[in-house]
């Protein structure tokens, strides 16, 4: 037989080529195409091109951050880095009007080490930071002739625009329900779809996939439902109703993480349960009969009990009684349309009497009814914590490649005296932005999109009529974005097309071949000064957030260790702790695709994660035995201490910071 060879691409390589996949966002294909078009075609047609070239690059960087989730997160996500474009744009028109070469470009890096830095506390503060740059390059480069107020209040107007679609506009399908909750309606039940993917492969090489797909579903619903509002609590029984079956899927999901922790198969129908919730949820039908497991083993009892606690809440439509369980004993059979036992297993043995005997002592519903009253996050976000990350190691090497990378192309931009310059510092930003996959990786599909988006408008140029035909094209690209954001390549593409009609509706001619120049000038620049020595430890990003990890997973271990019975607590806890290693693996991968010389500055960071995750499953099993039994077997203490000594050594040998004190003694 022929000998088949196989080539092992390198990791910077095989993350360029990487693309996200899943069913087309039609609803924001739709945003997309009456963004930007319409705008622009608006102010055409009243003869004010250049304001509606503002509206529209307002409505087009506002449309890449438009991704799925809830309503009000869209808000937040949209709206914040809208603001932040237009702040740019007043600082960049004033300083470009009145400032030379020099203290332009000085403004501009100082503009850069502020943005970079806060793109470190996250994805929203990433998008501002961004946007900030690019708004700035455009308002100091690009001539038109309002003023920078005037700028930004248009510019500001097409990102509402798009805000004021995602909110009206209805998603297909949801119309039979509030359709203003269609986002965190579809998240909460992805979460119990998750919690039913995970005890489907307990036991399995699956389980440990299918624990992270459950934390993403965690972290989406939260954020979901945590979005900015303008009271602090739900004000409508929908909204009411979805925070409460958040709620009750908590318990669900850290029964599932104990029973995969076990590493026992389960039978088949033991993740019925959780999936006819989801379906509940996403029809707003009652669940049905829900199969009980059999309570063999503690984390099966927190299962049963967690299952029976989430029929009783979509019994209750969400409503929290504070008192005992309306119209129901809990010593006989299952009611009819909330839960059913099966195969014949007794109903209602002594544990589960006693727990769910009285909801106002069921530690259960308690803290069910506390994390759906008083919010969905421990601690809310400080002032001093944000500033910790923004001065942090982080926030230090983001800002001061940021800061170089910008403030070198504007330079370079301007010293080569061409009259429309921004492009050149506007592109180095895109391709630094921290959160879009590792440096070649950004560069390479920088470059490969440029080229593909010049040579496709050149060809659409030539033959389109003017302005209709620019006006389409914006259009449709504007529909493209949210399909071609799965790959920076394609989006680069998409983006770049529908900037190069923007500018010659404005009257600039068409400038294909120059954008390629710029653009493959300014990966050079990047790319080099991506690479330069930097003062202080590479790397600073990855070990502030596995620095952070290691400090939730010790909050949870000691709440857990501790026996405190507030459940809403430890849920929050533990949610923080995956939270913080999510975000710390997602980290360390974009660090590992880089190349050699600057994916060595976190060897050993990978090995650290999977130990901190290996803690914090360990610490919900130790959390449901507890519950059960009230005392640990010495398979999870011995777990435990294993685990401590692991992450000690990891933590030498990756040069982090030793744990804390405490976290070794507990």
């Amino acid at each position: 037989m022929p000998r088949v060879f196989s080539v092992a691409l390198p990791p910077w390589l095989t993350h360029a080529l990487r693309a996200q996949r899943g069913p087309v966002p039609w609803n924001a294909v739709v945003r997309g195409a009456l963004a930007a078009g319409p705008l622009l075609l608006a102010a055409v047609l009243a003869g004010r091109e250049s304001v509606g070239v503002m509206a529209a690059l307002g409505a087009m960087l506002a449309g890449i951050n438009d991704r799925p989730g809830s309503r009000r997160t869209a808000v937040h996500r949209i709206g914040v880095p809208g603001l932040a474009g237009a702040a740019g744009l007043v600082v960049g028109t004033y300083a470009g009007e009145g400032l030379g070469a020099v203290p332009l470009t000085l403004i501009l890096t100082a503009l850069g080490l502020l943005a970079g830095a806060v793109s470190a506390v996250g994805p929203v503060s990433s998008g501002a930071g961004t946007q900030l740059l690019v708004a700035a390059a455009i308002g100091a480069g690009m001539p038109l002739p309002e003023p920078g107020w005037q700028r930004a209040l248009f510019f500001l107007a097409g990102a509402a625009w798009l805000i004021a679609l995602r909110l009206a506009l209805p998603t297909p399908g949801a119309l039979a329900h509030d359709f203003r909750f269609d986002g965190e309606r579809v998240a909460v039940a992805d979460v119990y779809d998750a919690i039913a993917e995970l005890l489907a492969a307990a036991g399995g090489e699956q389980a440990g996939a299918r624990r992270a797909a459950l934390t993403a579903a965690l972290d989406h619903a939260q954020d979901a439902l945590a979005g900015p509002r303008l009271r602090r609590y739900a004000s409508s029984s929908a909204e009411r109703r979805l925070r409460a079956q958040y709620a009750a899927a908590l318990p669900l999901a850290e029964a599932a993480t104990a029973l995969a922790w076990a590493g026992d198969a389960l039978p088949a129908r033991t993740a019925e349960g959780p999936r006819r919730l989801a379906v509940a949820v996403r029809t707003g039908e009652p669940c049905g009969p829900l199969p009980a497991p059999a309570r063999s083993v503690p984390g099966l009892r927190a299962l049963d009990d967690a299952l029976l606690h989430a029929a009783e809440t979509f019994d209750r439509g969400g409503k929290q009684t504070g008192g005992k369980q309306t119209g129901r004993k809990q010593t006989g059979g299952r009611k009819p349309g909330s839960r059913q036992e099966i195969d014949g297993k007794k109903a209602g043995d002594e544990h589960g009497a006693a727990l769910h005997s009285d909801s106002g002592t069921n530690p259960l519903d308690r803290g069910a009814r506390q994390t759906a009253h008083k919010g969905l996050r421990l601690r809310p976000f400080r002032t001093k914590a944000l500033l910790r990350t923004v001065t942090g190691p982080g926030g230090r090497e983001y800002g001061f490649r940021v800061a170089l990378c910008y403030g070198a192309s504007a330079a370079v931009a301007q010293a080569l005296h061409h009259v429309h310059w921004y492009w050149l510092p506007a592109t180095a930003v895109f391709l630094v932005k921290p959160d879009l996959g590792p440096l070649v990786s950004r560069v390479l599909n920088r470059a490969a999109g440029t080229v593909l988006g010049a040579l496709v408008f050149a060809g659409f140029a030539a033959v389109l009529p003017r302005p209709e035909g620019l006006i389409a094209l914006v259009a449709i690209s504007g529909a493209l974005i949210p399909v071609a954001t799965r790959h920076f390549a394609a989006q680069t593409a998409v983006v770049t097309v529908l900037v190069l009609a923007l500018v010659m509706v404005g009257g600039e001619p068409e400038a294909s071949w120059s954008r390629i120049g710029e653009t493959l000038l300014a990966c050079a620049i990047v790319l080099i000064v991506g690479h330069l020595p930097a003062p202080g430890q590479r790397g600073g990003n990855v070990r502030a957030r596995l620095d952070a990890a290691t400090d939730a997973a010790h909050a949870y271990l000691t709440h857990v260790l501790s026996g405190a019975d507030d459940r809403a607590a430890r849920w929050a806890l533990r949610r923080e702790a995956y939270r913080k290693l999510a975000e710390a693996r997602a980290a360390i991968d974009r660090a590992a695709a880089e190349l050699p010389t600057l994916a060595r500055h976190t060897e050993g960071t990978d090995e650290v994660a999977a130990t901190l995750e290996r803690l914090v499953d360990t610490t919900t099993a130790c959390a449901v035995h507890l519950d059960d039994t009230g005392r640990l077997t010495p398979r999870h203490t011995e777990r435990l201490a294993t685990l401590l000594d692991e992450l000690v050594e990891q933590r030498e040998r990756a040069g982090l910071a030793d744990p804390p004190a405490d976290l070794l003694s507990a």
